[in-house]
């Protein structure tokens, strides 16, 4: 399995998202980790992602500290919303981390900001597609360490025939509902085996779990069975950074 990292706007994202490929390629003994881009160290739902990640064998949280654009106590300290925040100095921090842990993979959110159009989704799907590219380039951020190039960015994401019983579950808050065209998911991982860890991974986000319209509340006021068939499925669209392979001479579809 390749070593993958994760990077997401939330804590929760991860787990929802791709809780299941991370406890995966962790169980396969491949180095996993994972980056968030919101809620500071010192806020409480830093030590619930910390819980969530040690669940699913991602080590340790690796937090950019910007604020929630929906959430205040996010960023206790008083530092910037992630959609406000300078774009340089954004990619530079993730640019960072790609370097520090040197993954085979990425895995982020996609262009839509995960069925609901969250807008810290849209900003991180944004800052992952310009530092995967930077990081492999020497002359970009050169005080974020050696430069690493992944092999492959997917994009985790929700198709129109994918999107199941979670259509109606979030329409029933009043959530938008946004889904991407079928042919758009080129990976669709069933993470069956995983699914219980993906589970006690999402419950370790307490705070969402207590409330009634985020996600991890909605499910867990489900039927076992109901839950089950929602998470047991990840979808991923292949963004990769690198040339298409076997044309190295001209322009591909």
């Amino acid at each position: 399995m390749p070593s993958l990292l994760g990077v997401f706007a939330h804590p929760d994202d991860e787990s929802l998202l791709a809780g299941g490929v991370l406890a995966q390629h962790a169980a396969a003994h491949a180095p996993t980790a994972v980056v968030t881009m919101t809620w500071a160290a010192t806020s409480p739902r830093a030590a619930e992602l910390a819980d969530a990640l040690a669940v699913l064998g991602a080590g340790t949280p690796r937090l950019l500290g910007y604020g929630d654009a929906r959430n205040p106590a996010s960023a206790p300290d008083g530092t910037v919303r992630l959609v406000d925040a300078p774009l340089d100095e954004a990619v530079g921090r993730l640019v960072a981390h790609i370097r520090d842990v040197r993954p085979d993979i990425i895995v982020g959110h996609d262009a839509l900001g995960q069925l609901t159009g969250h807008r810290d989704h849209r900003r991180a799907h944004q800052i992952t597609l310009l530092a995967v590219e930077a990081a492999g380039l020497p002359h970009l951020y050169p005080d974020t360490g050696e430069p690493w190039q992944p092999a492959a960015l997917y994009a985790a994401t929700h198709s129109q025939a994918g999107v199941g019983r979670l259509g109606p579950l979030l329409q029933g808050v009043g959530k938008t509902l946004l889904a991407v065209p079928d042919a758009y998911v080129t990976a669709t991982v069933d993470v069956s085996p995983w699914a219980a860890v993906k589970w006690e991974a999402i419950l370790a986000h307490r705070s969402e779990a207590a409330r009634e319209r985020p996600l991890p509340g909605l499910l867990a006021r489900l039927p076992e069975a109901e839950r089950d068939e929602i998470i047991r499925t990840e979808f991923f669209t292949r963004l990769n950074p690198g040339p298409a392979p076997g044309a190295p001479h001209q322009l591909v579809a």
